[in-house]
């Protein structure tokens, strides 16, 4: 139901999945292979996949951290965004990438829960774009110890809220990885 016209296709967003980000974050094996399932699937059905790596403190470009983890592998003729801040959409080429393929609609993957994936949520919503986030295919790292809640609480919690995001003309959700469809009338 998205705003943006012409737009029919749903893209896959993988977001920063890299050593660095979700070394020892929360439930961090089942996330990475619920992500490989979806990008099977999207693959499969011909939706396209757009993959988004951060880089900054702690996570230079080409260092070990920032590259993407081993068991997600990215084709040559899927997209990569690079990106400097928790929007994927700030300051990226992200919503060119998007606009060439037609894409209105993303299904949100990734990594930290708390940071990129519901900065990048809100501004994909914002721009007009339908938004499902994978409840069981997004971790975050421990942060307690700022005050922060438990990871297994931060994923519940943004999992609850965005289920119940609404605008006009856009959907929003929260779905698990077998629920997910990339059929654009879905």
């Amino acid at each position: 139901m998205t705003t943006l016209p012409d737009r029919p296709n749903t893209a896959l967003l993988i977001i920063d999945v890299q050593n660095g980000v979700v070394a020892g974050a929360h439930n961090q094996d089942d996330v990475i292979a619920n992500i490989n399932k979806l990008l099977g699937q999207a693959r499969a059905e011909g939706a396209p996949v757009v993959w988004v790596q951060h880089s900054g403190e702690g996570l230079a470009q080409g260092s070990e951290a920032w590259q993407y983890v081993s068991e997600l592998v990215r084709e040559d003729t899927e997209p990569l965004v690079h990106k400097r801040y928790g929007d994927s959409f700030e300051d990226t080429d992200l919503e060119a990438v998007l606009a060439e393929r037609g894409v209105g609609r993303l299904v949100v993957t990734g990594a930290q829960t708390d940071v990129c994936i519901r900065s990048t949520l809100h501004g994909a919503f914002v721009r007009g774009y339908d938004a499902t986030l994978v409840g069981d295919a997004h971790t975050t790292e421990d942060l307690t110890a700022y005050g922060a809640p438990p990871p297994e609480q931060v994923v519940a919690h943004t999992n609850l809220y965005w289920s119940f995001q609404s605008a006009p003309g856009r959907r929003a959700g929260t779905v698990d990885t077998d629920e997910v469809s990339f059929n654009s009338t879905a």
